[in-house]
């Protein structure tokens, strides 16, 4: 039996938030390499353009912008660019995102003799204006260009927003109670947006990684030597798979879902891309 679907994105216009990132480049990069006419947007000029160039050097079609997903005239003239230079925007990753530590504790449990500790932050000590940033930019950032951006895809064919989730919108990670939130958040409105844009053709889904190394996290699941930290140990011992995942492995679940032949009727899903992490009890 032939399959009915392809994963052919010719002349789409695929719109990637966070697109120099570990993650998102290598969805950027997949991207285009079926056929999608790619806009990469984030902070830093020179990194936007840096990877734009990277793919087209490959072969590929895109343009980088530098973008403040958080800030509205900032997403609008990123979109007039695209609209401009590429044309309307068909799919939409939402991919920036990330943490603070004035959203972290030191600690994973409250002892009540460190809390006259000076050098370690408790959940007393927790910087409201951290907690706000890594809200903002995790949930904000995402409602803010779903707004921008699924103007262009209203009652057009094959069009979606994939967002992206974590595993701490399963199960919250001990220290980071700011964005293991805020990715609850993400989760949460990933359901209700594909309920509000059910209508008019507009699917949205999301993906939810397990652990990966990225430039951000790098220094906190390593020590110097190259050797996995506590943290690491911990995580892989959880990690019924045993390792962390490569960012390609997010590939497949994002070009399925992106395929309109593929996935016409997956819409409000969080799926998990994390080597049986939240199938596993610990037992």
């Amino acid at each position: 039996m032939k399959l009915p679907f392809n994963i052919d994105l010719k002349d789409k216009v695929c719109v990637v938030t966070g697109g120099t990132g570990v993650l998102c480049g290598a969805m950027a990069d997949a991207l285009a390499e079926c056929g999608a006419k790619v806009a990469i947007l984030a902070l830093g000029k020179e990194a936007c353009e840096a990877k734009a160039k990277s793919i087209n050097d490959n072969g590929g079609c895109a343009i980088g912008i530098e973008t403040n997903v958080l800030e509205k005239e900032s997403l609008k003239r990123a979109h007039e660019i695209i609209l401009n230079e590429l044309g309307p925007c068909d799919i939409l990753i939402n991919g920036a995102g990330g943490n603070h530590p004035k959203g972290t504790t030191t600690k994973e449990y409250l002892l009540e003799e460190d809390l006259d500790n000076d050098e370690l932050t408790s959940f007393y000590d927790l910087d409201p204006k951290g907690v706000e940033f890594v809200f903002n930019l995790n949930f904000l950032g995402t409602l803010l260009p779903s707004q921008e951006f699924s103007k262009d895809m209203l009652n057009r064919k094959g069009c979606s927003i994939i967002n992206i989730s974590s595993m701490n919108a399963y199960t919250p990670l001990t220290k980071i109670p700011a964005y293991s939130g805020a990715k609850a958040a993400v989760s949460n409105f990933t359901q209700w947006l594909a309920v509000h844009m059910s209508k008019v053709g507009v699917r949205v889904n999301a993906i939810a990684p397990g652990f990966f190394v990225t430039a951000q996290n790098e220094k906190l699941l390593f020590n110097e030597d190259g050797t996995p930290t506590e943290r690491s140990e911990k995580i892989l011992n959880s990690t019924p798979m045993g390792r962390f995942g490569e960012a390609n492995e997010l590939l497949g679940t994002l070009l399925f879902l992106v395929c309109e032949d593929a996935s016409s009727f997956v819409n409000g899903v969080v799926v998990p891309v994390d080597g049986a992490f939240s199938a596993y009890s610990g037992v």
